[in-house]
């Protein structure tokens, strides 16, 4: 094939594909335009950021604030486990015991609220809504300035119980042995606003012809429950799964608000590590690596999850 025809092809090939930007633009470039600015935020604030600081992982980051572009390799994460006496994988114990029970008892608690609430009358359960609904809209500050005041050692409300019963006062939150077990029982005992909300609304979509079609086979309240009611609501007991999931592993205010000083390791959890090492003692290499570790573990468990509670539920 002479030259002249191959230039020609490649004129036609490039005049193609100006044509098919043309109709993509003339299809969608208003679409793209408005979510533009969006984009823009989304890049400068956040995906920048974190593409940053996964650079910064990797590379020395010394006290001066200066980045002298040193290359470390993978040493940030092997100094993330084996520095400072193990205290970052205390820290990962006291975060993953932390979010097994707190994820365990915010779902469970969730669904049985949501369960006694859906059988009311509506007023009543706009009600129980709206009150439940409330922590979630206070302060996670707010609420753990309150648990500390709770939890205080000398005139806190917890220990004004056990007075009234002549029992000795307990250290809710200086007790090495059961701080971290104090910080999670708050969390317990604070009600799953979200969770409620959600599995109100998904219970209420259900249709109740299921239902009686299973009570003229028989079924009482808690088999109904158990077999059409779980069943259906999984989509959103998985997002609840996952979203708790998240919020448990980056616990931070409220250790860091009902302990300010620290119990020795026991209340350490992962970003409290992040926040010392980046924020305290400059390190921003080692807080990175810790970061993405964190980042990484939280992918891990949301597929695992993805993987055993996913469904396709149509009704």
């Amino acid at each position: 094939m002479s030259h002249f025809a191959l230039e020609k092809q490649a004129g036609q090939r490039q005049r193609g594909v100006v044509a098919s930007l043309r109709r993509f633009f003339k299809a969608y470039g208003w679409g793209y335009a408005f979510i533009l600015p969006s984009m823009l935020v989304f890049a400068i604030f956040t995906l920048a950021p974190v593409l940053w600081a996964l650079l910064i992982s990797f590379q020395s980051y010394d006290y001066t604030f200066v980045w002298n572009g040193k290359w470390a390799g993978l040493s940030n994460y092997v100094h993330a486990f084996t520095t400072q006496g193990g205290v970052f994988g205390q820290a990962i114990k006291n975060t993953l015991y932390y979010t097994v029970i707190t994820v365990t008892a915010n779902i469970l608690i969730a669904l049985i609220l949501s369960s006694l609430i859906q059988g009311r009358s509506k007023p009543w359960r706009t009600f129980f809504l709206s009150a439940f609904y409330l922590p979630a809209v206070t302060s996670v500050v707010i609420i753990a300035i309150t648990w500390r005041w709770i939890y205080n050692s000398e005139y806190g409300f917890l220990n004004y119980i056990l007075g009234t019963f002549h029992l000795a006062a307990v250290r809710w939150l200086s007790d090495p042995n059961i701080v971290l077990n104090s910080i999670t029982l708050s969390t317990v005992l604070t009600v799953p606003a979200t969770g409620v909300v959600l599995f109100n609304a998904a219970m209420g979509s259900i249709p109740t012809e299921y239902y009686e079609a299973a009570m003229l086979d028989g079924a009482g309240p808690l088999r109904r429950w158990w077999h059409i009611t779980l069943p259906l609501i999984r989509p959103t007991t998985l997002y609840l799964v996952v979203l708790y999931t998240i919020a448990s592993f980056e616990v931070f205010e409220k250790v860091f608000v009902m302990v300010p000083a620290g119990v020795g390791d026991s209340a350490q959890v992962i970003v409290t590590q992040i926040y010392q090492n980046g924020f305290q003692q400059f390190r921003y290499g080692l807080a990175s690596a810790q970061a993405f570790v964190l980042f990484l573990m939280i992918a891990a468990v949301a597929l695992v999850q993805f993987r055993f509670l996913r469904s396709d539920v149509e009704y």
